[in-house]
């Protein structure tokens, strides 16, 4: 197992993420997914501006893992986004939790995952939530390792396809 390291991202690290970003989403959706609206997802939404802009924006926090001092993985926090359901909780949101490919099994989402519970409890919230794919298996087996549960769904739109996305939350105290 490689040595992981986390540390908060900059904002002179946005390219670097903007781009393991692009490129861990179109791995892992591509296969299920039809072309042109993946094609359309990337060009017109999850653009590389985009996904930049996003890093040092209010209420956001970026956190960048090393696996043997390679970069592996990231997660995206955001603050205040929380759905109907929990807007009275204080509540912190991983809105990406993404790791390369070569990193999967590694630790890295390990990693990321316990710095994100960290963080959200010095902010003092009482619970962490998150939406993800209904076929995304593998995500959803780590998250409820990790204590989540489905409390929700919502839809996520990519080029002309509806999707869902399962809502899940982990009560932190």
């Amino acid at each position: 197992m490689p040595v992981i390291t986390v540390r908060e991202a900059k904002i002179n690290d946005a390219g670097i993420i903007a781009d393991m970003s692009r490129k861990t989403f179109y791995e892992t959706y591509a296969p299920y997914n039809r072309a042109e609206d993946m094609d359309h997802f990337m060009n017109e939404i999850f653009t590389k501006n985009e996904l930049m802009n996003e890093v040092g924006a209010t209420n956001n926090i970026f956190l960048l893992a090393y696996a043997d001092g390679q970069v592996a993985g990231y997660v995206r926090m955001r603050e205040f986004n929380s759905p109907p359901t929990l807007e009275k909780v204080p509540a912190m949101e991983i809105a990406r939790i993404y790791v390369m490919k070569e990193f999967i099994g590694q630790g890295v989402g390990a990693a990321l995952m316990q710095r994100c519970m960290e963080i959200s409890i010095a902010l003092k919230k009482e619970m962490v939530w998150l939406g993800v794919w209904e076929k995304n298996f593998r995500a959803m087996k780590f998250y409820k390792k990790w204590g989540f549960e489905k409390f929700s769904e919502t839809v996520f739109i990519l080029g002309r396809s509806v999707q869902k996305d399962w809502l899940m939350k982990k009560k932190l105290r």
